[in-house]
């Protein structure tokens, strides 16, 4: 009975158990949080593998062409073959190529950081001709090019569409570049003369440039010309101030603050640059977009864009004159056209003894080195005295 008393006794004393009373550690929930944690990791992971994924194949159409070539390790490919595969890189891509004009200006205005270069090369002069179609006078300058392959480039824009009937031997073959419709007086024409520019420039070892037409002859050897101009310390860009109507009477005060009509300047369409003033012509976009929409006829886009600019920007760099000879004294809008009957011996002379003009701070008997504008059926008078007096 005590047993069971005692037991009883306990049971009475006993209270239900309870969370309070026992003291029992709370119930964690942790484990949502994690999955949520591990889901947000997740997501991330596979986005930036797509992300990284389209971005590389988006990249690859600019980068593979010219960066593939040069990604094998020493020890696969042989130190002369990438320095090969590194200079076919810095000659450019074919001009045969379907760039936009935006794409191909972009590249154009590239330029390296560091001086000097990284492999061996000949300086070459660039020979752009902007024509209207046909070459007439070729067989002149094919005589004129002979012989000096490492020293030239050349570039020919003409119309869309146009092919250029020459012979697969000859040094225009296959050297048309993409183009599009050019109009006189027109902003086109200036992009035109930026597009050769661009594709030129994608040739580092283009140093010099040099604007012509398919009525242009040179007055010189190509020895004599290349040496006049790779050693030429200015660009020969013709600018001056005209007073008149057909000078400041074409300006336009909506040019301001950009252009000042007192930094307003004409010239000749037909140029020679330097690389540098290259570059920044085919990288300018604050003065072009001015003349594109404020030059516009009777204000002609071609005789003060480039003159105006590089005046107010590099006018200490520009020799103010032409090298490429004109003839004005008959009147008109434009320089007279030479004939078969005007091409003599006595003509050809009478341009080179123009006069004495400054080049590298000095005064020398050379002033031009090229001249227009020249009618087809001058080719067989100019042949004939070719050799005894251009030279070629």
């Amino acid at each position: 009975m005590q047993a069971r008393a005692a037991g009883q006794s306990v049971a009475d004393e006993a209270v239900p158990l309870s969370r309070e009373s026992t003291k029992l550690p709370p119930i964690k929930r942790e484990w949502p949080v994690k999955l949520a944690k591990v889901l947000v990791f997740f997501i991330l992971l596979v986005g930036g593998v797509l992300f990284g994924s389209v971005f590389n194949l988006h990249m690859s159409q600019y980068l593979k062409p010219s960066w593939s070539s040069l990604s094998s390790s020493p020890g696969e490919v042989p130190q002369e073959h990438r320095r090969l595969k590194l200079f076919d890189w810095l000659t450019g891509p074919s001009i045969h190529h379907n760039m936009t004009d935006k794409e191909l200006l972009w590249l154009a205005s590239l330029e390296p950081r560091r001086r000097g270069f990284p492999l061996k090369r000949v300086p070459k002069i660039a020979f752009m001709f902007l024509t209207k179609g046909p070459l007439p006078l070729a067989p002149l300058w094919e005589r004129f090019f002979n012989g000096h392959q490492k020293f030239y480039s050349i570039y020919v824009h003409s119309p869309p569409g146009y092919k250029l009937e020459v012979s697969p031997s000859s040094v225009f073959h296959g050297r048309q570049i993409p183009s599009q419709t050019t109009q006189w007086g027109d902003i086109t024409m200036c992009d035109g003369e930026r597009r050769l520019l661009a594709n030129a420039l994608l040739d580092f070892a283009n140093e010099r440039f040099i604007l012509l037409s398919e009525t242009c002859i040179p007055l010189h050897s190509f020895q004599l010309i290349y040496s006049h101009l790779i050693f030429a310390q200015h660009s020969f860009v013709g600018a001056f101030d005209d007073p008149g109507p057909y000078g400041r009477g074409r300006y336009n005060a909506q040019m301001l603050p950009v252009v000042r009509i007192d930094q307003w300047r004409k010239g000749s369409q037909w140029f020679e640059l330097n690389r540098k003033l290259a570059v920044y012509i085919v990288a300018d976009e604050l003065y072009y977009n001015k003349f594109r929409d404020f030059c516009k006829p009777a204000c002609y886009v071609d005789e003060h864009y480039l003159p105006t600019m590089l005046s107010i920007e590099f006018g200490a760099e520009i020799a103010n004159r032409s090298i490429t000879w004109v003839d004005w004294s008959r009147g008109g809008p434009h320089p007279a056209m030479f004939g078969k009957d005007d091409i003599t011996a006595e003509f050809i002379k009478n341009i080179h003894g123009y006069g004495n003009c400054s080049y590298n701070g000095h005064y020398i008997p050379v002033c031009f080195l090229f001249a227009r504008k020249f009618s087809p059926n001058t080719l067989g008078p100019l042949l004939k005295v070719s050799s005894e007096i251009i030279g070629i």
